[in-house]
């Protein structure tokens, strides 16, 4: 993929495979042999479709991160480094039916259920064809399946368990699926909601998405344990990890949650070891520096998720012409998105009227 020196990462920029980690890739899908016969049966088409939305994925960010650059919107929350652990559960849920409720961090869903990324950028452009109409920077679309975040981390947790409940009440096979930090496992709602789903056996999947720090808060100074191995355990839910960072055991891993769900056995907790390689928005990414050190960046940075998978691909036999024909097709997409956004914020701005339409219910 290629690399922009004004918007990735550093450790991004100059960013070489280290052999151990490309082979370290490799082994983790063949470590457990459930998730290597689901991995060992994708075809070409869907291994390039997982590249594209890897590739989408960031590229919104790149964008968002210029527009504060360049002084279109002011801040921007990003899942840069994160990709993998969002585009992978995605592509293990039947599209057509199940639900997915993204963190902000995890707008990239959006595109992978079938949202525009034109309305991506509108969302955070407050216009008024919005998928929200102008009112919230957090996007959604319950057309294509994905409920728009709350901003109270923790708090799509109950709202995404209802929704199983529902769907288990109704028969309708749906299973919904939602990402929980590594700080919002400490919120209430967030209990209150693992512990409904589990008691009530719902079919629903919650991914703790572990990138190693809660807004500021770095994860030893919040979480006692090592790791969140035990939390499924304490819910008496059924719980699994994966690599964050390995789009394809995230797959995997989802996919065996998925069936689990659909055949009435209760929802599953997905423990996903990733790393945010950013602050916690735009406008504290020196912070986060400060904070966190150097060598986390930099050990964090060769395994950037996007990177490692490619030279995946071609150890397994993908020409490198294929995938740089879906890194131009989707940069087209993406650029086409920012100027379609644009048009709009200079065209369909909502009225100021708008504001108490569809707050109160007649």
């Amino acid at each position: 993929m290629k690399r922009y020196p004004a918007f990735d990462p550093p450790e991004y920029v100059s960013w070489r495979p280290d052999p151990a980690l490309v082979a370290r890739f490799a082994e983790t899908l063949h470590a457990d042999t459930e998730r290597w016969v689901i991995v060992e049966a994708l075809h070409e088409a869907a291994l390039l479709e997982f590249y594209a939305g890897l590739v989408r994925t960031r590229l919104q960010d790149i964008t968002l991160k210029r527009w504060v650059r360049t002084g279109v919107i002011s801040k921007a929350w990003l899942g840069t480094g994160e990709e993998a652990t969002t585009v992978g559960p995605v592509h293990a849920l039947d599209r057509g039916q199940d639900i997915v409720v993204p963190m902000i961090r995890n707008a990239g869903a959006c595109a992978e259920m079938g949202m525009s990324v034109a309305d991506n950028f509108r969302t955070y452009l407050g216009t008024s064809d919005a998928p929200s109409g102008g009112r919230d920077l957090h996007a959604g679309s319950l057309q294509h399946r994905v409920l728009q975040p709350i901003s109270h981390v923790g708090d799509v947790v109950p709202v995404t368990a209802g929704i199983a409940l529902v769907s288990r009440m109704r028969g309708e096979g749906r299973v919904a699926l939602t990402w929980v930090g590594d700080g919002s496992t400490k919120t209430g709602t967030a209990h209150e909601g693992l512990n409904f789903a589990a008691v009530r056996k719902v079919p629903a999947i919650f991914v703790i998405q572990n990138n190693q720090v809660a807004l500021g808060t770095r994860l030893a100074q919040h979480h006692l344990p090592e790791d969140f191995a035990g939390l499924p355990g304490a819910y008496g839910m059924a719980g699994a990890s994966f690599d964050g960072n390995n789009v394809l055991d995230a797959y995997a891993a989802t996919r065996l949650a998925a069936e689990r769900c659909r055949a009435g056995e209760g929802p599953v907790m997905l423990i996903a070891n990733t790393f945010r390689m950013g602050g916690h928005a735009t406008h504290d990414e020196r912070e986060a520096r400060a904070i966190l050190p150097a060598e986390l960046f930099a050990e964090w940075g060769n395994r950037d998720p996007i990177g490692l998978y490619e030279e995946h691909l071609k150890q397994i036999g993908l020409a490198g012409a294929a995938l740089e024909e879906v890194e131009a097709r989707v940069e087209a997409e993406v650029a086409l998105a920012e100027q379609e956004a644009l048009h709009s914020r200079d065209t369909s701005m909502p009225s100021p009227d708008s504001a108490t339409r569809g707050v109160y219910a007649s």
